[in-house]
């Protein structure tokens, strides 16, 4: 079962600042990084000419994420150069392993004798190439944003010469010269992007104040974690995953518009879904083929609603009903309920982080009390979410 020290452990990434060497337009975090980082990944493998095993992609970027977490420390070039030497390499990481391992084993399902594998066994594979090829591109998009204010810096054009050069070495695989070449998709993952300019909770004061685009992959990870306890089919979990991934992106063309507002005048809710509507029509379809729009439209429409495809059209469903009947690769089935709780679970911690830093702001104090009360002893799809509430108040 997850547990309160792995979350906090995720959440870490909120508090490492990136390029802090450097002046900034604002705070740029590991989080924000890594979700940018997992949505281009997503994007490459969807445009491969072989499949790509998601639930691969899913955890071999959980477990480098995990092991950046515990390396904040090591400045880039200082562990590339480590990663040179086979020895000391592999010296860090048992290392990482062990320090892992008491927050990472208690999760089950074998999660932990992967992550150990993953880096002790170092075996290349397909999926790992793509989340490199995506860890550059989020980091060259991101050196864009402060290039523009270290022209003064000697080395400033060395680091965007040396990011691009790495970028362009990954043009073998085919879903980084598709997006090369591609202005609409490099338009997509710009937009994905701008995600990390729009802080949650952002009329409150916190700290750390966290992005909608770093919030999304804490979902999208909270959501796989909890798909494995509900012993979900490989179908299931990366749906719940990229629900949760994408679930936020229509706020890119509305902005973060909090629950007590949307529910303040009477139909204004279904006002915001249908203007939502209207603009993923028009400013991110238009960017992607045909044949996403299913896909990235289960993530983004009734994301928080159980569902599956029969007869060739997908439908929702009462709760529970996966479990009992459709857990199975071919009902492609997604249960919007768990992401629900993933996203919730996202929202408390984030108020949890910012009471215990300080924060005063009645809101966010009701926000703890309400989702633990919501919560309290309760199962959703199987999993039972209520422990999880326990493990923070105790």
């Amino acid at each position: 079962m997850i547990s309160k020290s792995f979350l906090l452990k995720l959440f870490e990434s909120f508090y490492m600042q990136r390029w802090n060497d450097r002046m900034r337009p604002f705070e740029l975090v590991e989080a924000d990084k890594q979700a940018h980082k997992m949505i281009t990944a997503w994007m490459i493998a969807r445009l491969h000419d072989t499949p790509v095993s998601d639930i691969d992609l899913i955890e071999a970027h959980l477990f480098e994420m995990l092991q950046r977490i515990e390396i904040t420390d090591l400045k880039p070039q200082v562990y590339y150069r480590i990663k040179e030497n086979k020895d000391e390499y592999r010296r860090l990481n048992e290392w990482i392993i062990k320090r892992i391992e008491p927050l990472l084993k208690p999760i089950g399902h074998g999660l932990f004798e992967r992550f150990s594998a993953y880096f002790l066994h170092e075996k290349s594979s397909l999926e790992k190439e793509i989340i490199a090829a995506a860890h550059i591109f989020a980091s060259r998009w991101e050196f864009g944003l402060v290039k523009q204010l270290n022209g003064y810096s000697a080395d400033t054009e060395k680091i965007s010469a040396h990011l691009d050069a790495e970028w362009k070495k990954h043009e073998h695989l085919q879903g980084v010269s598709t997006i090369l070449n591609t202005p609409e998709y490099i338009s997509f993952l710009n937009l994905c992007g701008q995600l990390r300019f729009q802080y949650r909770w952002s009329n409150r004061h916190r700290s750390p104040r966290t992005s909608v685009l770093g919030h999304m992959l804490m979902v999208a990870q909270y959501g796989y974690l909890f798909s494995l306890d509900a012993n979900a089919c490989e179908k299931r979990k990366t749906n719940n995953y990229f629900t949760g991934l994408f679930h936020d992106l229509p706020e890119v063309l509305t902005r973060d518009i909090i629950s007590p507002v949307k529910r303040s005048v009477e139909g204004m809710e279904e006002l915001i879904a249908q203007y939502e509507a209207e603009q993923m029509e028009s400013e991110v379809y238009s960017l992607l083929p045909d044949f996403w729009r299913e896909e990235i439209g289960l993530y983004t429409h009734n994301e928080f609603s159980d569902s599956i495809i029969k007869n060739g059209s997908r439908h929702l469903v009462e709760p529970n009903e996966i479990g009992k009947a459709y857990n199975q690769n071919n009902f492609s089935p997604r249960d919007g309920r768990l992401v629900k709780a993933a996203d919730n679970l996202s929202a408390y911690i984030e108020a949890h982080e910012a009471v215990k830093n300080g924060s005063g702001s009645p809101d966010i104090r009701e926000a703890l009390i309400h989702l633990s009360e919501q919560y309290k002893g309760k199962t959703v799809c199987g999993v039972d979410i209520g422990r999880v509430y326990a493990d923070f108040i105790s």
